[in-house]
């Protein structure tokens, strides 16, 4: 799998082609439309279509199995999903990005696991934290922001 150099840009329908196909490993065209089609009510063009889209994004790459397309996945999924989430947080304000990941949390369920591994790099990342984090949007008015943000 290659590692990309740029922000991925998939679409939500994409999304739920990718992640069938993480999910399943190397598939058939005729197994990736029997899964989706059990999931929603998309057309056989329409998946076929996203897959295109797919590997012309070079996300996907084809090999001929007898008769079928077999559909290999070219990026990891922890890949794609760090660098959609790190290209959607260098769009936000630097001084709200931690209120962000704080309703992340709340509202995702994660494992008790994962919990630990971010109490711990939390624990790492206060020894050099700073006190407070500067807003990035307009830098004369830094002022004003912070007023917002008791608000």
């Amino acid at each position: 799998m290659t590692e990309t150099t740029q922000p991925l840009d998939i679409t939500p329908a994409e999304w739920k082609v990718m992640r069938l196909i993480w999910s399943l490993g190397p598939s058939s065209t005729t197994q990736i439309v029997t899964e989706i089609q059990q999931q929603s009510d998309w057309k056989t063009s329409t998946i076929k279509t996203l897959l295109r889209r797919l590997c012309d994004k070079d996300l996907l790459t084809t090999t001929k199995d007898g008769r079928q397309f077999m559909y290999h996945p070219q990026v990891s999924e922890q890949l794609a999903m760090n660098e959609t989430a790190e290209a959607l947080f260098t769009q936000l304000c630097e001084m709200h990005k931690g209120q962000v990941l704080l309703d992340l949390i709340q509202k995702t369920e994660i494992s008790r696991s994962d919990i630990q591994a971010l109490q711990q790099k939390l624990a790492e990342k206060l020894l050099t934290a700073p006190e407070t984090v500067d807003c990035n949007c307009l830098p004369d008015r830094i002022a004003d922001c912070h007023e917002h943000e008791k608000e």
